[in-house]
């Protein structure tokens, strides 16, 4: 499950996955600066499984926080992510579109 969907759609879902048993975590852009791909309060929800549902980038960095919220998952402890245009670890997952974004990430625990 990968679309893009609204916010209220996003926490339903991962609501619905941590009622049937699963891990979930959730990502939500606290930040952008300059040209970002999704605004302030877009979310992402990871489920322990590494599917997901909504968007925090319109794709381009959304693997690397999908990969960090399964550790998130792990760890128990939440984290704030980011990327932009001047950050390698940025070009490498795809944000190349001149801005920044930061996205915080925690375990889903009720």
């Amino acid at each position: 499950m990968t679309e893009t969907l609204d916010h209220e759609k996003v926490l339903e879902q991962a609501a619905r996955w941590k009622a049937d048993g699963h891990g979930v975590a959730l990502a939500t852009v606290i930040e952008t600066w300059g040209s970002a791909p999704r605004p302030v309060g877009s979310q992402l929800a990871i489920r322990d499984d590494a599917s997901f549902i909504g968007s925090v980038s319109g794709g381009c960095i959304e693997g690397d926080v999908v990969t960090r919220a399964l550790d998130t998952l792990e760890t128990g402890k939440p984290e704030v992510l980011e990327y932009g245009v001047s950050d390698a670890k940025a070009w490498e997952v795809g944000l190349a579109c001149g801005g920044r974004i930061r996205v915080f990430i925690e375990p889903v625990t009720a």
